[in-house]
């Protein structure tokens, strides 16, 4: 009864935090609710006869199945030891071994992650699609795909990186990869266990996390709590997160279990959302010339819902349900960087101190600016079935589901001159100057089988995506702007096929190939575009991003302490998005292709000389050897043969280790980025104006070391840690989305982590 009264107390800790709840979603939450009753009583007259059924096949586990070498194409697993091992200081760090893996830095502690894989654009992440425990965390999967938030690793037990043809189960992105935090699960030994972690490092930093759970085999419950906090790469760029989760499992028979997890997050950051000009950059790159007043505030809570029935040996039923509210707003006072002669000015200030384009930044806390609050709410339930059978005699796994998934997206944007502005609610008092409100509605069908023949599997797969997206923009009467109310649909429905295959014929090896068809639906915000000063809207859409993925792979563990897998890729998108010819906007760029090969291993030379002292080394790889636009477009400035932007045709991480068999562990590293160019819309000419705003130009290659050191005594419940990154304190250029960002200075932390 201990996890059904969780269960009840968390449906009404995600409707009570709803400002506006969702009637379907209360509906759906309260008939988990009560189902979590009604199977209690069912478990506790079951017959003795069901629990022939192993409770470990109602383990949760995560994207990959059960059986790796069936897997048709080429994933990373990084599980707890390897994130002990490395210490990564964000996520940043912790995917820079991952083969066909780019992390844009612009951020200091991974808020606003920009991961880029096989050359696509890691611009917040949007062609990644980023899961914990199987359930999307965007700020909206399909409305607005992007990363403001990922999954701490102190709560995470493995990472899942999956990058072929399995990505059909899953979506809506399915164009690049696919990134699955898997989080602790509850204990049910009888036992109590949790930890405790304190943090500190130079910027400011500092990190306190602690989580206690306990439970039998009826179930149990586990909490988390988090807080971070310290200073970012530039000046005045401080932060301080906050994270709470509750997690609670109950095994109603052998049959059923559930599962719930309820979270809440909360970021308040000082962080400036334009980078500098390039006057400003060789002035002084890690400044922010107005830090102080930019602002950044991301509110997060969220509810998930598991049920999982063994209906027989063959036959698992597991439904799953979520919501997802965002609150995020952010304040900033200069728009476009480097405009006045590559140095930065003050967008709206009052006519008594120089009007708009005051260049004089001392003057900040005189002016105003435009805050950007937006909400963003979305719910779903996915039923899946997965199925062993023999059909035609041959072995075979089935999986079949369905995914119902509703976003509700509202974006407000406020601007004035009065200095009045920089706070958000007085700003909340007068017109917005936009009113963006968004309606998805998407329902995703998917089958899959894999067969089993021989020393050979076939999995071939199919995926719908029929979307309805709704968008209404209104601008305030009187704006300088103005534009009359515009109503926009676009629905789309596709039909999105994979097939992939493996060969088993040595041992602890596998050969590997497979084909899907890539899909990324159209953004809603990207579908309109208002010409400055024109009395209509100009609606242009986007056409959906679809691609076709190849891969040919090996992996294999057939040496003795070595591992090893290496794929070769290519990728060809129809109509890919790029940025458009003024700011905010976006264009289909048409055509491109990306060609690559990856590599990645380690090394345990403990394992092959049969020693306790291991010495190691682990690296990954990757040549992106093509990755172009195939035609020419004028609109969007592009020529046939120009490189994708921010597609670094050289990846590379390498690191040397030792571990000791007292406990004590050391790992020294680099990391290479090889040179990466601008958005295309910026290269036309690379004009003199666009040089000084620090937007044009090449991202040069950048080589960055790490180290870490573990010790934690044998029979020791305690660990002592220490990590650096950026070991050489090199200065190098992250980005130039919105001007130059520089990438992050040396940072130092160690602690303590005591388990229990």
């Amino acid at each position: 009864m201990l996890f059904a009264a969780l269960t009840h107390s968390v449906v009404i800790f995600g409707v009570t935090h709803m400002q506006k709840p969702r009637k379907k979603l209360i509906v759906v939450a309260t008939a988990f609710s009560l189902h979590a009753y009604a199977l209690q009583g069912l478990a506790e007259d079951q017959s003795q006869a069901s629990k022939s059924v192993a409770l470990d096949k109602l383990e949760v586990r995560g994207i990959l199945p059960d059986r790796l070498d069936s897997v048709p194409g080429s994933y990373d697993l990084i599980d707890e030891k390897a994130l002990m091992e490395r210490r990564p200081f964000s996520i940043q760090e912790a995917l820079n071994n991952v083969p066909g893996v780019n992390v844009v830095g612009e951020n200091t502690f991974g808020l606003g992650v920009n991961i880029g894989i096989r050359g696509l654009n890691p611009r917040r992440t949007s062609r990644t699609l980023l899961m914990e425990d199987g359930m999307p965390i965007f700020l909206a999967p399909y409305g607005d795909p992007a990363a403001h938030y990922t999954t701490p690793l102190e709560r995470v037990q493995r990472i899942e990186v999956v990058k072929g043809s399995g990505q059909i189960l899953y979506g809506p992105q399915t164009v690049g990869g696919m990134i699955n935090f898997v989080t602790r699960p509850v204990p049910t030994d009888g036992q109590v266990h949790g930890n405790v972690q304190a943090t500190l490092g130079n910027h400011d930093f500092s990190s306190l996390y602690g989580t206690i759970g306990a439970g039998d085999e009826r179930g149990g419950l586990m909490i988390d709590a988090l807080h971070k906090k310290g200073d970012g790469i530039r000046k005045h760029h401080d932060f301080e997160i906050q994270e709470y989760t509750a997690k609670g499992q109950l095994n109603l028979s052998d049959r059923h279990t559930l599962i719930a997890k309820a979270s809440y997050f909360r970021e308040d950051s000082h962080v400036s959302e334009t980078g500098l000009g390039l006057v400003e950059y060789n002035e002084d790159k890690y400044q922010a010339p107005t830090g102080k007043n930019d602002v950044f505030q991301h509110e997060r809570t969220t509810f998930q819902l598991q049920h999982l029935f063994q209906v027989n040996e063959q036959v698992k039923l597991s439904t799953q349900a979520y919501y997802a509210k965002s609150q995020r707003a952010s304040f900033r006072q200069i728009n476009n960087p480097g405009e006045n002669a590559g140095r930065s000015q003050l967008e709206r200030c009052p006519a008594g101190i120089g009007g708009n384009g005051n260049p004089n930044l001392a003057l900040a806390d005189q002016c105003g600016g435009r805050w950007r609050p937006r909400e963003f709410e979305y719910w779903g339930i996915e039923p899946r079935l997965d199925i062993q059978h023999s059909l035609f005699g041959i072995e075979s796994n089935a999986v079949l589901g369905f995914r119902y998934h509703k976003e509700d997206i509202d974006r407000k944007q406020y601007r004035g001159d009065d200095a009045r502005f920089q706070h958000l609610g007085f700003a909340q008092t007068t017109l917005p100057r936009e009113d963006i409100k968004i309606e998805v509605e998407a329902k995703s069908y998917y089958a899959q089988n894999t067969f089993y023949v021989g020393d050979w599997t076939f999995t071939p797969g199919l995926r719908l995506e029929d979307i309805r997206i709704k968008t209404d923009v209104m601008r305030a009467d009187g704006n300088p702007q103005n534009n009359p109310e515009s109503k926009l649909t676009n629905n789309q429905t596709k039909l999105l096929p994979g097939l992939g295959l493996t060969w088993n014929g040595f041992e602890k090896t596998t050969l590997f190939a497979g084909v899907h068809k890539g899909f990324a639906p159209p953004r809603p915000d990207r579908d309109l575009f208002a010409e400055n000063g024109a009395n209509t809207a100009v609606v242009s859409k986007t056409k959906p991003e679809e691609s076709i993925n190849w891969e040919l792979g090996l992996r294999s563990s057939f040496f003795k302490g070595v591992t090893f897998e290496s794929t070769l890729f290519h990728t060809v998108f129809d109509d890919i998005v790029v940025a458009g010819p003024v700011q905010g906007t976006f264009i289909n760029g048409g055509q491109s292709e990306q060609n690559g090969i990856e590599f990645g291993g380690r090394i345990n030379f403990g394992q092959i000389y049969n020693t306790s002292h291991n010495f190691y080394i682990a690296g990954s790889y990757t040549n992106l050897f093509t990755a172009k636009f195939k035609k020419t477009n004028a609109a969007a400035n592009i020529v046939d043969g120009d490189r994708l932007p921010y597609a670094p045709r050289h990846l590379a991480s390498l690191s040397f280790g030792y571990e000791h068999p007292v406990g004590l562990d050391a790992r020294i590293g680099v990391d290479y980025v090889s040179r990466q160019e601008e958005d295309v819309s910026f290269r036309a000419g690379r004009n003199s104006a666009n040089v000084l705003r620090g937007v044009t130009g090449d991202i040069p290659s950048y080589a960055l070391i790490n180290a870490t050191v573990n010790y934690r005594p044998v029979g020791s419940r305690m660990t002592y840690f220490a990590s650096a990154y950026n070991l050489g304190d090199r200065e190098y250029l992250a980005s130039r989305v919105d001007g130059m960002v520089a990438g992050r200075q040396r940072q130092v932390f160690g602690g303590i982590r005591y388990d229990f």
